[in-house]
C-alpha cells in the first residue's frame, strides 16, 4: 500500500532468495574481502576489454544467485539491471545469453536500489514468482568512459572516490527465506549545484539525506528503528555531510549511519581517497555482507540506500551540475 509521499509497504513482503556477490583484486584486499563470493585476480575476468570483463560479472553473478536460490534461469519471469556504460551495454551484453525477459534501468550508482525496489514491486503485485535484481560497475571501464583511460596516469584529488570493480545480484519470490523486503521510498533528483565531478559524495548526499529523511516521514519511524541504515556511495566527506543536512531536518543518523564505500575498501592502506563508489559498490557490499547479518539475525532491520550521481561526459563538458538520486529499501530478518 502507499505511504506517505513516496513509499510503499507490501502487505506481502517478497523475500531474498539467493544473491552473489563478485569482485575484482583490489576490493578482495580490502576489509570484506572474506566475504565476497568470488574475488577475481585477473580485473579482465579473462576477456579483451574492460567493459567485456563487466558483462562477464554480471553473466557470473545472475548465474550464481539462481543457482543459491535453487531455481534455473527460466524460473526467472523478469530482470531488472543496468550499470554504468553508456547504453547500459555490460548489462545487455553480459545478459543476453539468458533469454530473460529483461527491464534495463539507470540510477548511476542507486541502480541497486532501484532494481531491488521494482523487483519487489513486481513480485508483491504479483506478477512474477521469481525476478532478479542486480548491477554491475567496472574501475577501469568507468575511468575510461567518466574520467581518463588507465594509461593516461591523472592524479586523483583525495575527494575523489574509487569506482568497485564488482556486480551483486538478488533472487525474489514469494517462497520464504531469512530476509524479505517490506518496504520503500522511492527517491526525487535533488541537485545543490554541484560541478566537481571528481566529489561524487558531495553531488549524492543532498539526494541520500532527502530520500532518509523522507522515507522516515512517511513511515512515521525514527533512526533508532533501524540497525543500520546504509548509504551507497557517499564515502568519508558525503557522510559528513549526509549527517549533516539530516540533523537539520530534525534526524540525527550518525549513530546508526554507515556507508557502503567506506565499508569496502581500507582508504589509507589502498589508497582509493574519500572511498568506493560504482554501482557494484552497494550492490556487492549488501549481498557479501550487510544482507547475511540480517540472515543471520544479528540485524533484525536495515535501510539500504544506494545513491547515484546524474552526471554524463556530455552533460559534464557542457557546464551543468550533478543532480543526485538515492533509493530506499528496507530489508527485514524473517525468521
Amino acid at each position: 500500500m502507499q505511504v506517505g509521499k513516496q513509499s510503499i509497504q507490501f502487505e506481502e513482503a517478497p523475500y531474498i532468495l539467493g544473491s552473489a556477490s563478485i569482485v575484482g583484486k583490489k576490493e578482495g584486499e580490502g576489509p570484506l574481502g572474506d566475504y565476497f563470493d568470488v574475488v577475481g585476480q585477473d580485473d579482465k575476468f579473462g576477456q579483451d576489454t574492460w567493459e567485456e570483463a563487466e558483462s562477464t560479472l554480471q553473466k557470473e553473478a545472475f548465474q550464481m544467485a539462481v543457482g543459491k536460490a535453487g531455481l534455473k534461469k527460466e524460473d526467472i519471469r523478469y530482470l531488472f539491471s543496468g550499470d554504468l556504460l553508456g547504453q547500459n551495454i555490460a548489462t545487455s551484453f553480459g545478459l543476453m545469453d539468458y533469454q530473460v525477459p529483461l527491464f534495463g534501468l539507470y540510477g548511476a550508482c542507486s541502480t541497486c536500489g532501484e532494481a531491488l525496489s521494482l523487483g519487489a514491486m513486481c513480485v508483491a503485485a504479483g506478477y512474477a514468482d521469481y525476478v532478479v535484481s542486480m548491477t554491475s560497475s567496472h574501475f577501469a571501464s568507468a575511468e575510461k568512459q567518466f574520467r581518463f583511460p588507465l594509461e593516461y596516469a591523472n592524479q586523483r584529488p583525495l575527494s575523489a572516490t574509487w569506482t568497485v570493480t564488482g556486480s551483486g545480484a538478488y533472487v525474489l519470490g514469494k517462497k520464504r527465506s531469512k530476509a524479505r523486503i517490506t518496504g520503500i521510498t522511492t527517491g526525487k533528483i535533488v541537485d545543490y549545484g554541484i560541478k566537481d565531478s571528481m566529489n561524487m559524495g558531495a553531488a549524492m548526499a543532498p539526494a541520500a539525506a532527502d530520500t532518509i529523511c523522507r522515507h522516515l516521514s512517511d513511515f512515521g519511524r525514527t533512526p533508532e528503528d533501524y540497525d543500520k541504515i546504509i548509504t551507497g556511495d557517499l564515502g568519508t566527506i558525503g557522510q559528513e555531510i549526509l549527517c549533516d543536512l539530516a540533523k537539520q531536518q530534525g534526524y540525527d543518523i550518525s549513530i546508526v549511519h554507515t556507508d557502503c564505500g567506506i565499508e569496502i575498501y581500507d582508504g589509507k592502506k589502498q589508497g582509493t581517497g574519500a572511498g568506493g563508489s560504482g554501482c557494484g559498490c552497494s550492490a556487492a557490499t549488501l549481498s557479501a555482507y550487510f544482507l547475511k547479518m540480517v540472515q543471520e539475525g544479528k540485524y533484525k532491520k536495515i535501510l539500504f540506500v544506494p545513491t547515484g550521481a546524474l552526471l554524463s561526459t556530455v552533460s559534464f563538458n557542457e557546464g551543468m551540475t550533478v543532480p543526485g538520486i538515492a533509493h530506499a529499501v528496507v530489508i527485514e530478518h524473517a525468521s
